[in-house]
């Protein structure tokens, strides 16, 4: 059985844990395949909003089994709260959560060194979550790194021993102020650590492998977004690990020829956290509108996101690379009320007219060309099916289609799960 990919195409925060949870019940198997604690996928249904950092966002669905896979990075002490708010649900996790054996370990050190390491920088701060993410990754390249395997060693905590020491030399060398207690972290850490041994690790590649022989059905689930990307991304403003199609295959071990479906997520409009270019921000009335509206925080940081108009150079650039064959539009709620709409379908580029996302997009080099489209003023939240939309909505999706050449086949029109419309 093939295995479908589920992935956002923006600077993240697209709305993916809602999409994941609206899908579950379509397949047997969700698993995450890159990112750590720096994603935050929010869920809302029966009342109840829930926010996942590492857990895959099919967890409260009974039949479902959710995978971590080795891509991941797990922050220990993270989890164990995720964990605990499941708890509080009466979720059982134990039966159906497992966490490849190959998933790197962020320690209390990794944390330290993110904050060292992004004041250092002062103004030139590429706006890290501080989680840990990019030492951990750093130390997985560097072969350094300390697995979720390696606590079924007896020598695991040599091993963090050594790794740990090390981290605070590297600490001291940025001659920055970071005051901290390890110990006081570290008796946290352990403890987290405990609750984790109580999980069911397993060889993820095998397991999934066998999974696809047997025809279970399989959702890979993606964190951040494809401009966040290490590799196609706006870098250096990006996270530390491959969060297009590519890194399905790297961080679950699926070959390439096995994957089917790649549902690309975007927002009606386009935001960000934190540092790095974006040609559509908006610093007005409309742009304040737009985050007050959707509600535009981070769920993990809590940092309020830079909102601006869609940019379709850089969603086309996105759905290219990742190969995308159907598309599912977030928030189009949000936009009720605007009487006119602009999309980005071009850049002035150093002066000449461009279609392509280029290799800088700083604002020095980088102009935005808008098309205008008439607004709606209908509010779309409690509308439940696609001939209840009204006609300037469905022209804005069909504008976009057209555009991206690929089909809108679902529009979401508020963070409950029950308020997405099959189109």
């Amino acid at each position: 059985m093939a295995v479908d990919l589920l992935l956002g195409l923006q600077w993240g925060d697209e709305g993916k844990g809602k999409i994941v949870d609206v899908l579950t019940s379509k397949y047997d198997i969700i698993a995450r395949f890159q990112g750590g604690p720096n994603a935050g996928h929010t869920l809302e249904f029966d009342g109840q909003k829930h926010v996942l950092h590492t857990i895959p966002s099919g967890i409260f669905h009974d039949e479902t089994i959710n995978l971590v896979g080795n891509g991941v990075v797990i922050d220990p002490v993270i989890f164990k709260k995720e964990l605990d708010n499941l708890s509080k649900n009466n979720i059982d996790y134990l039966s159906k959560l497992l966490i490849s054996r190959k998933a790197h370990l962020i320690l209390p050190t990794h944390r330290l060194l993110d904050a060292a390491s992004e004041a250092s920088k002062g103004k030139a701060k590429i706006g890290s979550t501080l989680k840990g993410i990019g030492p951990t990754y750093m130390d997985k390249t560097g072969r350094n790194g300390i697995r979720v395997g390696d606590l079924e060693l007896d020598n695991w905590k040599e091993k963090y021993r050594t790794l740990s020491d090390k981290h605070e030399k590297i600490i001291k060398f940025y001659d920055v102020d970071v005051q901290y207690d390890l110990a006081e972290l570290e008796k946290e850490f352990f403890d987290a650590v405990k609750t984790l041994k109580s999980l069911t690790f397993i060889d993820s590649e095998a397991y999934l492998h066998a999974a696809q022989k047997e025809g279970k059905t399989i959702l890979a689930e993606g964190a951040q977004g494809s401009l966040l990307d290490i590799d196609f991304g706006t870098y250096p403003f990006v996270t530390s690990s491959t969060t297009t199609a590519a890194g399905a295959c790297t961080g679950l071990g699926v070959a390439p020829n096995k994957i089917k479906e790649a549902y690309g997520i975007f927002k009606a409009y386009t935001t960000r956290v934190g540092s790095g270019p974006f040609p559509t921000e908006l610093f007005d009335e409309d742009g304040e509108t737009m985050g007050r509206v959707g509600n535009e925080f981070g769920a993990t940081t809590g940092r309020a996101r830079r909102c601006g108009w869609l940019d379709l150079v850089a969603l086309k650039y996105a759905v290219q690379v990742n190969g995308i064959t159907q598309l599912i539009m977030m928030k189009g709620d949000v936009l009720s009320g605007f009487k006119t709409l602009k999309v980005c379908t071009a850049y002035n580029y150093k002066g000449k007219e461009i279609y392509h996302l280029p290799y800088n997009i700083e604002a020095e080099n980088v102009t935005p060309i808008y098309t205008e489209i008439k607004g709606w003023a209908a509010d779309l939240t409690g509308m439940t099916k696609a001939d209840e939309l009204p006609k300037e909505f469905n022209e804005y999706v069909e504008f976009l289609e057209k555009e991206l050449e690929i089909p809108i086949k679902v529009v979401s029109v508020g963070p409950d799960r029950t308020q997405t419309i099959e189109r």
